[in-house]
């Protein structure tokens, strides 16, 4: 059964590369993004014990929000979200932390497994650590529009409280890592591009 699927993908992607390789982006992007909402909870949960939840981490100004306040790219204020604060910087350190873990994970499975690429590995990984800083800030500064309006929802307007926290922590991390798969497949595309080799006489 197995060799008969091999068979068939192998068939399937001679005929149509292109299709293929994003098929097989798609999927291994999708697991990795599941192994990061094992980690999420995790790394909240231990975090959240540390003082670090009671300190805020609000960086990157950019301009007010409609009500006046301050917006800011990296928006953790102090206090457990369940209490109306922003996590703090325990929330940023393990947003920040699941998030490197899965695209490095992301980088060597991508490289060896979609795209095949055996060029060098150095340079991809420096475009690849550009592209992944760039992608964290943008999603960052977005996060902005949907982040506090989901947690509100959920923990407050709908009165779900601890399960409201982690379900709106699964919402928000699936639009993060939905526009990090839409970015990333093109940068991919770019970083991972094989030389091809010179024929020989």
């Amino acid at each position: 059964m197995r060799m008969a699927i091999r068979s068939l993908w192998k068939r399937f992607a001679q005929k149509h590369p292109g299709t293929a390789q994003f098929l097989m982006f798609f999927l291994l992007s999708n697991g990795i993004t599941l192994l990061q909402m094992a980690l999420m909870p995790l790394f909240k949960a231990v975090l959240g014990m540390t003082d670090m939840v009671n300190t805020g981490f609000q960086v990157g100004q950019l301009g007010h929000n409609f009500d006046g306040t301050p917006y800011y790219i990296f928006n953790y204020a102090a206090g457990p979200l369940s209490e109306g604060g922003g996590g703090g910087f325990a929330y940023f350190i393990a947003v920040q932390a699941t998030m490197a873990i899965a695209q490095i994970i992301n980088f060597f499975a991508q490289r060896k497994v979609t795209f095949k690429a055996k060029g060098g590995l150095a340079k991809a990984a420096f475009w690849y650590f550009i592209a992944y800083v760039v992608i964290t800030v943008g999603a960052a500064a977005a996060q902005g529009l949907y982040k506090a309006p989901i947690y509100e929802l959920f923990i407050s307007t709908w009165g779900m409280g601890a399960l409201g926290e982690t379900l709106a922590d699964l919402i928000t991390m699936i639009i993060n890592c939905a526009i990090s798969f839409w970015v990333f497949f093109p940068i991919f595309k770019i970083i991972f591009r094989e030389k091809p080799r010179e024929k020989t006489a």
